[in-house]
């Protein structure tokens, strides 16, 4: 279908003056320049609790937030990695989201903001959300989380690193969790997609610019079989958790995700995929401007609590 209006319109802003590419930016600049985008999400709803804390990760001490809604618990959980490429974005832009999603899934939701590539490559970002899930577990109790009922979601990079938590988590056999939800991830490092080739630019993330947040993030070639770097490499996908995945039909990751969607479905994982048509990606984080986004949060909620309330 034709590009949603509200899309257009934000990407009409966006692309003013011709903008350069994130490849051509020094990172510094991209992520001084994203303090500006603290209030994208919208407004942040009032919940019980917000902690900032710290939490000793494999390399390095990690920031979290935890979002605890009101009541009296015990609570669902819900551990967070937000996208960015692996290298920009940080958790305080998915406070309006994580702080809705904690009121609306009755869920403790966790954030962490993990160490950023290209000065931290592949495993660091990885073994920091692996870390972070671990930390929610060992201390569920402190938390008021009931330990069934532990979901963990990402979008972006963030869904490439929940997928491969669940990939990790699957492997250990120490751990189950409830459920995963990927929100367009970029799970492949390839770059004939139909997608990439219709969607190059002029959308928001280019393939140009994915290109090189692959490279930012991965350790050249050497990286490319190992699943937990790049989930579509995984020889199975057998015994992961009930997955809400979404896509957006003007995005380069699109069939990338939808590859992803089909792989868990031949693999008999319970799987909702929904792909949205007319959107771009990135709009769950664009929710001031294209309420799609914001009905995301709604659409999700009703997802979890459906998986929740069967388990």
């Amino acid at each position: 279908m034709p590009l949603d209006s509200q899309a257009a319109a934000f990407l009409a802003i966006a692309n003013d003056g011709n903008p350069p590419d994130i490849s051509e930016v020094p990172i510094s600049e991209t992520r001084a320049g994203l303090q500006a985008a603290k209030f994208m999400s919208g407004a942040r709803e009032d919940v019980g609790q917000v902690t900032h804390t710290f939490i000793p990760g494999p390399t390095a001490d990690l920031p979290i937030r935890i979002f605890t809604p009101k009541g009296s618990g015990p609570f669902n959980g819900l551990v967070y990695f937000h996208g960015g490429g692996w290298c920009v974005f940080f958790d305080e832009l998915y406070e309006p989201q994580l702080r809705s999603l904690a009121n609306s899934t009755n869920s403790v939701v966790i954030s962490v903001n993990y160490q950023k590539a290209p000065e931290h490559k592949f495993p660091i970002p990885f073994d920091d959300c692996y870390a972070t899930l671990e930390w929610v577990f060992q201390n569920s109790e402190s938390l008021n989380i009931n330990q069934s009922k532990i979901g963990i979601a990402g979008d972006s990079a963030g869904g490439n690193l929940a997928s491969a938590v669940a990939l990790k988590v699957r492997d250990q056999g120490l751990r189950k969790l409830a459920y995963q939800l990927l929100i367009y991830p970029c799970n492949d490092r390839k770059f004939d997609y139909p997608s990439m080739l219709s969607n190059t630019e002029g959308y928001g993330l280019t393939k140009k610019g994915m290109e090189w947040l692959w490279e930012q993030y991965l350790n050249g070639d050497d990286d490319d079989q190992n699943p937990y770097a790049i989930p579509h490499a995984a020889n199975s996908y057998k015994n992961l958790p009930p997955t809400i995945i979404i896509t957006a039909e003007y995005d380069v990751l699109h069939d990338d995700g939808a590859a992803y969607a089909q792989k868990l479905i031949e693999h008999n994982v319970p799987t909702i995929y929904r792909d949205y048509p007319g959107q771009i990606h990135g709009f769950f984080s664009y929710s001031e401007d294209i309420d799609q986004g914001k009905n995301l949060r709604k659409e999700f909620a009703r997802d979890i609590n459906g998986i929740l309330s069967a388990g």
